[in-house]
């Protein structure tokens, strides 16, 4: 009884974490490939330029729709020109292909970070199905 009383509350206490990311103690730009962050709880990720951009939380004129899904693709080779503090809240990133559009709060940099690997299975698998790749088409 005791131990099924463990596990409960271990899965309560996840579970509040999961609803309040950790505090943000660094965010370093590595232009231009990628950006890494690091949070109270020790947890640190480095994101590539290419995850952010396809992840990028902004509505964008370059995402195609496919079957009514939203996929962007051809961002491989995307890079980090610069960013800028919004706020105590949150990042702006400019990327090479000029999108700028979209504020990366520290919740959700935790969120790409923690899921950094099921969210670029996921991506790949989106591409595939839609005969896409993360290469830029070439230009004729």
């Amino acid at each position: 009884m005791a131990a099924a009383m463990g596990a409960v509350i271990r899965r309560m206490h996840a579970a509040a974490a999961a609803a309040h990311p950790p505090r943000l103690t660094k965010l370093a730009l590595h232009p231009p490939k990628s950006v890494e962050v690091e949070f109270a709880d020790g947890s640190s990720f480095h994101l590539s330029a290419e995850f952010l951009r396809v992840y990028s939380p902004a509505a964008d004129s370059k995402i195609r729709s496919v079957g009514g899904e939203k996929v962007i693709f051809g961002r491989r080779h995307v890079g980090i020109m610069s960013a800028e503090s919004v706020g105590n809240y949150g990042v702006r990133i400019l990327f090479d292909d000029l999108h700028k559009t979209g504020i990366f709060t520290w919740d959700y940099l935790h969120h790409l970070g923690s899921n950094k690997f099921s969210l670029m299975r996921s991506y790949i698998r989106t591409l595939r199905k839609h005969g896409l790749s993360r290469d830029p088409r070439r230009r004729k």
